[in-house]
């Protein structure tokens, strides 16, 4: 059971900043965005708090208010806050097993000044090998004798530490230089119970398959900060790298989940009323698989996750996320339909605009908010007809030529938009479109099918369950 924050208030001097994606409509009285997006309708003291180009700081009741509601709205971050720790409040976590190699690499990468280096070797072939790397490097070493998974490796890790945080670092990662002040400086809200770094490819980089992880790994969630919050654009990030608040997160991960443990955890912390935080700025380089056999039984790996957490976490993973008029938008757009769409789009945004009559510009807030709806209601579905369902869709594809057209147009144009907007994500590669299509529509049909094995495996439809936005 974890316990919710003791304290939410942040600290005087805490500056915050919006997001650069945040809109401001309607002569600043309207902030649109935030995760999951919304309309934020402000009232004159915090409009005359952000009038200074987005920033202002923390100084008494009023601007602490505001700024944790824009904080926890996602349309806002921390900015420019020093951090209140140092390296010395760190023990670093390794969980390994026979990744003797990797474990040498890591340990050589982390910066001196931690609080302490715990190697946990979770039941590893050869242990001389493991202990001979971790005391060379000045490690505590904890040892399994047999292999009980990397929950139970990062929990015996957890169990020795007596510094206030606590980093996970798998050993198949490399942390960059600086990269654990960003994380730091993101527990100077006493409410954030983790933060992660953004998941950059290995060097070198080499070969299509390894071109396309560098640039679409479900371990980089990207550029942008974030929080992190069910149903949205970062909705988990992964555990190979991770800052935690010892005191936040209990006894750890869930040891009966040997996938997607992580996630478990992070929903378990949101539903307690713990922060989360992703700061790309703090970078961890990760050794992807790049073989594809072992590429994309990793990827069906990551799919069966969804079906043990949507039935621990009813709702919170769902493989779409629309509301009926999106849904109705979706459904149209995939059947060949644009003209109806855009209708239904125009009365959606007719009926919005009459609930916001009290804005200046309530046509205008209207048809923006339901344009970004209607382009994420596209995208959705693009995504479930190629990958969450995509043995629905290749089974109307069987009886339907009709069918086959419209799913082949799907997955070519959503592939190059797909393209399109990760090709430049890693300056150090440039993905070839046939590639990167190629490598796209065997990731979705690898994690898909992990998606529907597990599904069958715990007997539920629950992680193929839309639900409402």
């Amino acid at each position: 059971m974890i316990a919710p924050p003791a304290e939410t208030a942040l600290p005087a001097g805490f500056a915050v900043a919006l997001d650069p994606k945040t809109t401001t409509l309607d002569g600043g009285t309207v902030l649109l965005g935030g995760a999951p997006p919304r309309m934020m309708r402000l009232a004159e003291p915090a409009r005359a708090l952000l009038a200074d180009g987005g920033r202002f700081t923390v100084t008494d009741a009023t601007s602490a208010e505001l700024a944790r509601k824009l904080l926890d709205a996602g349309v806002a971050h921390p900015d420019g806050v020093p951090a209140l720790a140092g390296p010395a409040d760190v023990t670093v976590v390794v969980p390994v097993k026979d990744r003797t190699d990797g474990l040498r690499r890591l340990l050589a990468a982390i910066e001196p000044g931690v609080g302490a280096l715990v190697v946990v070797d979770d039941g590893s072939a050869d242990p001389a090998a493991i202990r001979a790397v971790a005391e060379r490097h000045g490690a505590t070493l904890v040892r399994h004798d047999h292999p009980r998974g990397p929950a139970a490796a990062r929990n015996a890790g957890l169990a020795t530490a007596t510094t206030d945080l606590v980093a996970f670092l798998d050993s198949d990662v490399v942390p960059e230089k600086g990269w654990l002040e960003p994380l730091l400086a993101a527990f100077v809200d006493p409410a954030v119970a983790l933060a992660a770094p953004r998941i950059v490819a290995l060097a070198p980089i080499e070969g299509w398959l390894a071109t396309y992880e560098a640039v679409r790994s479900s371990l980089d969630l990207g550029p942008d900060r974030a929080i992190v919050v069910p149903r949205s654009w970062v909705a988990y990030v992964p555990s190979a790298a991770l800052l935690v608040r010892r005191a936040a997160v209990g006894a750890g991960f869930d040891e009966r989940m040997h996938v997607a443990e992580d996630v478990d955890l992070e929903l378990r912390l949101h539903e307690a009323g713990w922060r989360m935080r992703y700061e790309p700025t703090a970078r961890v380089a990760h050794d992807h698989r790049t073989t594809l056999r072992a590429w994309w039984l990793r990827k069906a790996y990551y799919g069966t996750g969804a079906a043990p957490l949507a039935l621990r976490h009813h709702g919170a993973v769902p493989p779409m996320v629309l509301s009926p008029w999106s849904a109705a938008v979706g459904a149209l757009l995939l059947a060949g339909r644009p003209v109806p769409a855009a209708a239904v789009t125009a009365f959606a945004a007719q009926r919005l605009a009459g609930k916001l009559t009290m804005l200046p510009r309530p046509h205008a807030t209207a048809a923006r908010m339901t344009a970004f709806g209607a382009v994420g209601a596209a995208f959705q579905t693009a995504d479930a007809v190629t990958r969450h369902y995509w043995p629905l869709a290749a089974a109307a594809c069987l009886v339907s030529r009709r069918a086959r057209r419209h799913v082949a147009v799907v997955a070519v144009a959503a592939g190059v938009v797909d393209w399109w907007r990760h090709r430049n994500r890693d300056p150090r590669v440039r993905p070839g479109l046939p590639g990167y299509l190629l490598a796209r529509r065997l990731d979705d049909l690898a994690y898909g099918s992990g998606l529907w094995w597990g599904a069958v495996r715990h007997r539920t439809v629950e992680p193929l369950r839309p639900v409402r936005g």
